[in-house]
């Protein structure tokens, strides 16, 4: 446990994907785009991270440039989708649905950051019980 807080002190940690703090100083709203990327898994954005601080100026505004694209394109996607399900009188369900899958999203992770603890609770008991 102590690891993951000095790792988050030195950066932010979304997922997976650990950002350098410098990185994140240094390109804010592109750190933003790609880690909210539909289009790339863990270790495309990882990768993309660690290669930030020696692309050019040219190749980080094009990178910029595509995932804006990707995000703008996904939005008015949705938006359009949104209008047929409401004129559908499915939207208000699809979003009660969304509504419900994210509280239980939120509740396994609550749960399991719960067993986490208990489980490095009781490795610090054993331990301290072996010396």
């Amino acid at each position: 446990m102590s690891e993951d807080k000095s790792a988050a002190q030195q950066g932010d940690m979304t997922g997976n994907v650990h950002v350098p703090a410098d990185v994140m100083r240094a390109f804010p709203d592109l750190i933003e785009l790609l880690l909210h990327s539909e289009s790339m898994n863990d270790e495309e954005r990882r990768y993309w991270i660690d290669i930030l601080p020696v692309m050019t100026p040219d190749q980080v505004a094009q990178l910029k440039d595509i995932l804006t694209n990707e995000r703008d394109q996904l939005t008015a996607i949705d938006a359009k989708y949104a209008k047929e399900l409401d004129a559908a009188g499915m939207g208000t369900a699809m979003r009660s649905m969304e509504e419900s899958r994210r509280e239980k999203k939120q509740k396994l992770q609550s749960q399991e950051s719960v067993t986490r603890e208990e489980e490095e609770k009781k490795a610090d008991q054993i331990l301290k019980d072996l010396e």
